[in-house]
């Protein structure tokens, strides 16, 4: 089983399996660097918010662990109904609580929205916003000006100067039409790993454990950069520190290299 997207930190934690395999990353790896980011710029008092749910509440926590472990303080910490949208009294609260940043999980529609309230109620450019890289990732273009300066941690970036990814997005234009986001760089990668393991056993997929044993070696060479399995199959990887800028989330940094996740729970 390959898991092209879902972020569940459980199917390579504590449900980790030997033939359980992700291309894409754990719901804990694009957000713990952002809490050793956020103190690195001086930030000691963060308020944290996003929905009620696994990721949303696994993105709080990976921030959070790190944030905390270098002594930043937490302001305070808002778990939204999922899919609820209604942010104008939160974002309130934030300028009155006067925190020197914010951190958030967000995607899709909802992120979209949070990030338009934040600069209607003014507070972009006051308050700097941080965010696990979803926040601006496939979002830009409807959130315009109101998402200039977010800063993510996230496993990709469009612009990223890999090679292979300038090789990728070429190739994926031709054919589709339009240029590829982190989605169709992890099913890409599903497909590498997939593709290579076979090459490598010659075609002769009957041997399971064989199987398991090869794909577990690879070495990806992916768009984002290439990685390797750590013993519970989630992707080591790089997470890149990013900012908006005139439209693009600009690649600013490593925020930390080949980051693996500590599969807490897991006994392979």
């Amino acid at each position: 089983m390959i898991i092209p997207n879902a972020g569940v930190s459980a199917a390579t934690g504590s449900l980790c399996s030997p033939n359980i395999f992700r291309t894409s990353f754990s719901s804990w790896q694009p957000s713990y660097p952002m809490g050793n980011v956020a103190l690195e710029k001086g930030y000691k008092d963060v308020y944290l918010i996003s929905w009620n749910y696994g990721m949303g509440r696994e993105s709080l926590e990976a921030f959070e662990e790190s944030f905390r472990a270098g002594g930043g303080n937490v302001v305070k910490k808002v778990l939204l109904p999922f899919p609820s949208t209604n942010f104008q009294p939160h974002i309130s609260d934030i300028a009155a609580q006067e925190p020197d940043a914010v951190f958030v999980f967000f995607a899709g529609g909802g992120a979209t929205k949070f990030v338009m309230d934040y600069d209607a109620m003014g507070l972009r450019g006051k308050i700097p916003l941080l965010g696990s890289g979803f926040l601006t990732e496939g979002t830009l273009e409807a959130q315009g000006e109101a998402a200039e300066g977010i800063i993510t941690t996230l496993h990709y970036a469009e612009q990223l100067d890999v090679p292979k990814n300038k090789e990728f997005r070429e190739a994926f234009k031709t054919e589709y039409g339009h240029y590829p986001d982190i989605y169709a760089v992890q099913g890409y990668d599903a497909g590498l790993a997939i593709v290579n393991t076979i090459n490598q056993l010659n075609g002769d997929v009957s041997d399971k454990q064989a199987v398991i044993d090869t794909m577990a070696k690879l070495t990806i060479n992916s768009p984002r950069g290439d990685f390797t399995f750590s013993r519970a199959h989630n992707p080591v990887q790089n997470i890149y520190l990013r900012e908006v800028m005139d439209g693009v989330n600009v690649v600013t940094g490593i925020a930390a290299e080949a980051l693996e996740d500590p599969a807490r729970g897991c006994n392979l």
